[in-house]
């Protein structure tokens, strides 16, 4: 029994020495239980919304104090026309905008019944639904308040338009996502687990001593990654076209030339990861968890970011695939140029820039 009890105690020496293990232990269950309760919600607050009031009589005003009341929207007051409300849809400002007709007490008290224009920006189809139902609760609570002073049956019926994406299909959302997924992924784990063999089996130091430089021994490394993850790009896009029916409406060239850059930045980063890692498991341990979770939580991907929490927002800007999920969305979704995404498009390149710098300083040319 003794012997036992050493053993045990062994163990647990071997535990508290691995700080891996002891943050799979501790560190994973509180990472999730934050993420879990307070990150990874499909519920919508706070969304961004314009109400144009034409009308502003006391019908659209108590409306509008119902929806201020609410913790589902952050309205903006303002008589925009048809264009510049267009153009705040395009540039991201705003998940929907709600109409009110000039004449709207005035309908409702002579002919029982008015109508509302709900706008939303359905590229994002699970928001749009989410806050178009919010929207629609909010002025079936009002009808219901009506027919409780009177008789009269008011009727308050939305008019609906869904923009970007009509039919509200989930490819719209879908397909970005699986962009920055299977990209991410590719560049990262693959290049990360391919220099990391080579150090195992002992070859990259045959590698180094080569005739050729070791930058060309880094390049060459990754250019095959480059290559079939532009082979993935291509796949995807025409699959989008042809199979699910989501024509790309922007520029092909700009989002190729975009996807590239992106494909550049995680092939950096792996490059950082496989300098770090000892083994294959190690590298792919640290890909996996610290690539594919931050591409699905902190993306937009599967959860509205705007709902996190303040410190989890500022989180989400350091993660490349949040600004090429939006790039893809801006380009292939919406139909957008680049004076659309430009501060998108320089994050990325600044963020590849500085990765590829560090990634180069400490890749060793000489194995210990």
């Amino acid at each position: 029994m003794k012997q036992f009890f050493v053993f045990v105690r062994k163990e647990f020496y071997h535990v508290f020495r691995d700080k891996r293990t002891l943050f799979i232990l501790f560190g994973m269950p509180v990472v999730q239980v934050l993420l879990f309760g307070f990150a990874l919600t499909n519920e919508v607050k706070d969304s961004p919304v314009i109400v144009v009031d034409n009308a502003k009589d006391e019908a659209s005003q108590a409306i509008i104090g119902k929806m201020y009341a609410s913790h589902y929207f952050d309205i903006e007051k303002a008589p925009l026309s048809h264009n510049e409300i267009l153009e705040n849809f395009r540039d991201g400002k705003i998940k929907a905008a709600i109409i009110f007709p000039a004449n709207f007490n005035a309908d409702l008290s002579h002919t029982n019944k008015a109508q509302i224009q709900v706008i939303t920006d359905a590229s994002d189809p699970n928001t749009a639904t989410t806050v178009l139902n919010y929207a629609t609760s909010v002025i079936k609570s009002y009808q219901e308040e009506l027919a409780q002073n009177t008789r009269i049956p008011y009727r308050i019926s939305t008019e609906v338009r869904n923009i970007f994406n009509p039919q509200l299909k989930s490819e719209h959302n879908f397909v970005p996502g699986v962009m920055a997924m299977v990209l991410m992924l590719i560049c990262v784990m693959m290049t990360a687990i391919s220099i990391v063999r080579e150090k195992e089996f002992g070859t990259m130091e045959i590698l180094l001593v080569s005739p050729f430089k070791p930058i060309l021994v880094v390049f060459a490394k990754l250019f095959p990654y480059l290559t079939l993850s532009m082979v993935n790009l291509v796949t995807i896009l025409l699959m989008s076209v042809f199979v699910l029916g989501l024509p790309i409406k922007g520029s092909i060239l700009l989002l190729v030339l975009l996807s590239m850059l992106f494909m550049v930045c995680c092939l950096s980063l792996g490059l950082l990861i496989s300098n770090i890692a000892k083994s294959q498991q190690v590298a792919m341990l640290i890909s996996l968890v610290g690539m594919l979770m931050p591409t699905m939580i902190f993306s937009g991907f599967m959860f509205p970011i705007e709902n996190m929490p303040t410190l989890l927002q500022v989180i989400s800007n350091i993660v490349p695939s949040k600004w090429y999920y939006t790039i893809v969305k801006f380009v292939m979704i919406k139909g957008l140029g680049f004076s659309s995404i430009w501060k998108e498009a320089l994050i990325l390149a600044g963020m590849t820039c500085v990765l590829f710098f560090v990634a180069l300083k400490k890749f060793k040319i000489r194995l210990e």
